[in-house]
């Protein structure tokens, strides 16, 4: 079967796609269908891995309480981050942000990756072990992207205890976690990302990060 081919204007579209593409903290709270949460994970699940070891797991958070309790402890390890900055006009920024939308978000998925998965016969990975966080943070991006093409958007809640949420979340002992996602349809798109539109960071040029050897 012959590959498809992708046009120009596919391109342009997909350069948009990467363009708009935005950490999402407000949310409308409408429920995600099941069959657009299942295509989603799907089309994440095709992400590239090292050896195809898939090593991603995701865990759909469907308890009201625990979504509660991971609520509260972000909200307290934001004010934990926000009280360590030593100058306040960047402490108030900080604290005037909103990081997360665990209380509105119609879906909250916690991302794990499997350190010794069965799948792949450890190929590619002998003297990196890490390739496979790497490939589970690449089904994050796929899933990102692919949730904002359908219409919805993707917000990854950074400001957490990892072992904390680990044991909340009782998963086996050899996943290490990786993500928190809030996932659901943007209250306010924008062109302009959040932080930008806040003064706390712009885009910088590529060119600045681009060396030669």
């Amino acid at each position: 079967m012959m590959p498809p081919l992708f046009d120009a204007d596919f391109v342009v579209r997909l350069d948009e796609l990467f363009r708009w593409r935005r950490d999402v903290r407000h949310f409308d709270t409408r429920p995600i269908p099941d069959a657009d949460l299942h295509a989603l994970l799907a089309t994440a699940a095709s992400a590239p891995s090292v050896g195809n070891a898939q090593p991603w797991r995701f865990v759909r958070i469907r308890s009201l309480p625990l979504r509660h309790r991971l609520a509260a402890h972000v909200d307290a390890s934001s004010r934990t981050a926000a009280a360590a900055f030593a100058d306040p006009i960047r402490r108030d920024g900080y604290a005037a942000l909103k990081l997360h939308g665990l209380r509105e978000a119609p879906e909250i998925l916690a991302v794990f990756n499997d350190d010794d998965p069965a799948a792949g016969y450890g190929l590619g990975r002998a003297t990196m072990a890490e390739t496979l966080r790497y490939s589970t943070v690449t089904a994050i991006h796929t899933l990102w992207l692919a949730a904002h093409a359908r219409g919805y958007g993707l917000g990854w809640v950074s400001i957490l205890d990892r072992d904390v949420v680990t044991a909340m979340l009782d998963v086996p002992a050899g996943w290490s976690f990786v993500a928190l996602l809030c996932l659901g349809t943007p209250l306010a798109p924008s062109d302009v990302p959040e932080l930008e539109r806040r003064d706390w960071q712009a885009r910088e040029p590529i060119a600045d990060r681009m060396f030669e050897r």
